[in-house]
């Protein structure tokens, strides 16, 4: 620029026009200042990483104090979030991979941004985030797990497994001369190991260092199989793992809905760390040189007479114990490598010196059930699988060692992002901004006090969890189980996608309500919907819980055949 502006100097004055080289080089120099200013102004943007990772539940955390802390099983990360403010009370909108995604992307609920379930599609025109953080200048990029079907068209940069991707070997789907999702780069490897590579590859190598960036980076891990990198093999080999006590004594914990007339249904209701559940138990998903590996059963060919309760006998006390220390030696060895990889990207932004600049947020894309009331997997609307670890490091305005019990979910983060960015919630966002609470460690006298939670997939992937809805306070909890899927499987016009692998959709399962006082339950192990002392309580959370559905467009006014079930037990 410096040579070109002297060449057109040196011709004007060669020609004696001494009165255009002031104005004309003032309007080149401005015009250099002024893309410098703006390349400057770019570059006090924060940078932001966004870690994710596949079912990483707050037990499985030293910070979040379950019985597996004294495991240090995330010292990485537990570092990392006590370097800026850690979350109690951070929920899932719906805990299922691809409706909390969405949730993510898009800062919507379901009914509005048309995600229910695992085969909810997120055109690029809904893939908000990117789009809105590319407004503010930011280089956008994802690396890792997508699972939303459609391309993520709108980063500037993807590099993404197909739908769940392989541990080992995983290809990827990446732009290309073809159309999507035709592009595919394989590779050799763990994925966890993978994914960190092309992400430091992209922040070394591929991003403007001239833009601000934010990188979403998600981990498969440690999603079942929870097939880890070989040199975990002996990781907590001696180690024993801490059992959860309602995994062999569940109380009071549930209803008619999820256990059936004198615990009938819980032989098909609810996945299974024991041999309880007939359909799908923890040692079918483990045990790949066994003959019970996927051997699943189908709930309609389980006869009436098999529908009797399980006895946890000394020998299947024994036999649960043993599923439950290998499932958690598996499960936390996967954990393990994210903890290890997450290093590695913040070695890389100390070398760089982008670590002072760089917002950091990590968490995982719902909670998971390590045993807990002999469940496995996910989808309840219990506390360990609609809980999410969230916590987010940024010293320049988030102090270290704070931690906030204000309630939050997944439709918040959107907003939140892009006021971290410098711009301002659309409207067109369910979501809330928490940027102030991080900022100040307080919470607004106008926040949020409770959240809502649905689960549409109703007796689903032979987990056979009944569909249901809810509202959660910070002192208690109520849930719907109203027991049918979502689309009229009695109505013979009606379509859906019966090939959907393990579904059990045409089966009604009873109707019930759910009540747990959290301050003297925290483990949700007596349901008190009927007793007298709550009867206020529970009828001003239904009040709440009808106010939130209108609210956030998430009645079932497009579900008939659901509202009349909702009218009929309302009251009950």
């Amino acid at each position: 620029m410096k040579k070109y502006i002297l060449k057109i100097s040196e011709a004007i004055f060669t020609k004696h026009h001494y009165l255009l080289v002031i104005p004309i080089v003032f309007f080149i120099s401005c015009a250099t200042n002024a893309q410098s200013d703006v390349s400057k102004n770019s570059q006090k943007k924060p940078n932001i990483i966004y870690i994710m990772a596949d079912d990483h539940t707050t037990q499985a955390f030293g910070i979040y104090g379950s019985r597996l802390a004294q495991l240090n099983p995330t010292p990485v990360l537990d570092s990392l979030a006590r370097d800026g403010m850690i979350f109690d009370n951070a929920f899932v909108n719906n805990s299922i991979c691809v409706p909390s995604r969405a949730a993510i992307l898009t800062g919507q609920r379901a009914q509005t941004n048309g995600v229910i379930d695992l085969e909810g599609t997120l055109p690029v025109e809904k893939q908000y985030l990117p789009k809105e953080m590319s407004k503010l200048g930011y280089q956008t990029a994802l690396v890792g797990k997508w699972h939303l079907h459609d391309e993520p068209a709108a980063f500037d940069y993807y590099q993404v497994l197909p739908v769940q991707g392989k541990y080992f070997d995983p290809d990827f789907r990446v732009r290309g001369e073809k159309s999507w999702p035709q592009n595919v780069i394989k590779t050799k490897g763990h994925s966890t190991d993978i994914i960190t590579d092309i992400s430091l590859d992209w922040l070394k190598n591929k991003r403007d260092p001239n833009k601000p960036f934010f990188l979403m980076h998600h981990f498969k891990a440690p999603h079942d199989d929870f097939e880890h990198a070989p040199r975990y093999e002996d990781y907590l080999k001696n180690a024993f793992i801490p059992e959860p006590a309602s995994m062999y004594y569940n109380a009071d914990n549930g209803s008619i809905a999820t256990r059936g007339v004198h615990d009938s249904l819980t032989r098909i209701i609810g996945s299974s760390v024991s041999r309880r559940n007939l359909v799908r138990n923890q040692a079918m998903n483990i045990y790949p040189e066994k003959e019970i590996y996927k051997n699943y059963r189908d709930a309609g060919d389980i006869d009436i007479s098999e529908h009797i309760p399980f006895e946890l006998d000394a020998e299947e006390r024994k036999y649960t114990s043993a599923v439950y220390q290998d499932y958690l030696k598996k499960y936390l060895r996967a954990v393990k490598g994210v903890d290890d990889n997450v290093k590695r990207l913040l070695d890389y932004l100390e070398q760089e010196g982008l670590m002072e600049n760089t917002i950091i947020v990590y968490t995982g894309d719902q909670g998971f059930m390590l045993g807990e009331h002999d469940y496995i997997d996910k989808r309840w609307m219990y506390d360990e699988s609609m809980r999410m670890p969230f916590f987010v490091r940024y010293p320049k305005t988030i102090q270290a060692g704070t931690r906030t019990n204000a309630i939050i979910n997944n439709t918040d983060f959107a907003p939140t992002l892009i006021e971290l960015a410098g711009g301002k919630t659309p409207d067109y966002m369910q979501g809330h901004s928490f940027k102030t609470i991080l900022e100040t460690g307080k919470e607004p006298e106008d926040w949020q006090d409770a959240t809502y939670y649905r689960y549409w997939m109703h007796m689903a992937h032979k987990h056979g969890n009944p569909a249901h809805f809810g509202i959660r306070t910070k002192d208690f909890k109520l849930i719907f189980f109203y027991g049918k899927y979502w689309v009229d499987t009695e109505d013979p016009n009606a379509t859906w996608n019966k090939e959907s692998w393990g579904n059990d959709f045409k089966r009604h399962t009873p109707v019930a309500w759910e009540f747990y006082d959290l301050r003297n339950d925290p483990y949700e192990m007596n349901n008190a919907y009927d007793d007298p002392y709550y009867k206020e309580i529970i009828s001003n959370l239904k009040i709440r819980l009808k106010d939130l559905r209108e609210e956030l467009n998430e009645t079932d006014k497009n579900y008939p055949h659901i509202q009349k079930i909702i009218d009929e037990h309302w009251e009950n």
